[in-house]
């Protein structure tokens, strides 16, 4: 194989990962912007996997209007997200904190949602103001 040969299949090379490179850079500038459902899912299904449990407290479940603009999926229609509050302390520190739980209530056994009973929460230790009361495949409520 000649000199000039290799030469000319090692710019190829070069040009071919440029193009792979470069592409996967603007197509990433250009790409949208996650999903926030999905990144709440993500979220449940990662503290769903990694959480203790400690013992907590339902204090509220609220609606609250939605942006239509931020509005994406038929379920929706009404524009109204479905909020569950909830307190739990964890080494003498209370957290008050609302799950949105819309994407949920087939899971959610919203009868069971009743304020001033107790529930299982789930925290990341690491974080523990990070917590879920209802996941995809769990829910803390009694």
């Amino acid at each position: 194989m000649s000199h000039a040969h290799l030469n000319w299949q090692v710019w190829a090379l070069n040009a071919a990962s440029f193009a792979v490179v470069g592409g996967a850079f603007i197509s990433k500038l250009l790409g949208r912007s996650p999903d926030p459902d999905e990144v709440e899912r993500q979220r449940r299904a990662y503290l769903n996997q990694i959480g203790r449990i400690v013992e907590g407290q339902i204090t509220d479940l609220v609606e609250v209007a939605e942006d239509k603009a931020q509005r994406k999926s038929a379920k929706e229609v009404d524009g109204r997200r479905k909020l569950v509050c909830y307190s739990y302390s964890i080494s003498g520190v209370s957290y008050e904190t609302a799950q949105d739980i819309t994407k949920l209530e087939g899971h959610a056994g919203m009868e069971r949602i009743i304020t001033g009973l107790p529930a299982s929460i789930k925290y990341d230790p690491s974080n523990p103001s990070n917590s879920i009361l209802i996941a995809d495949d769990w829910s803390g409520l009694r």
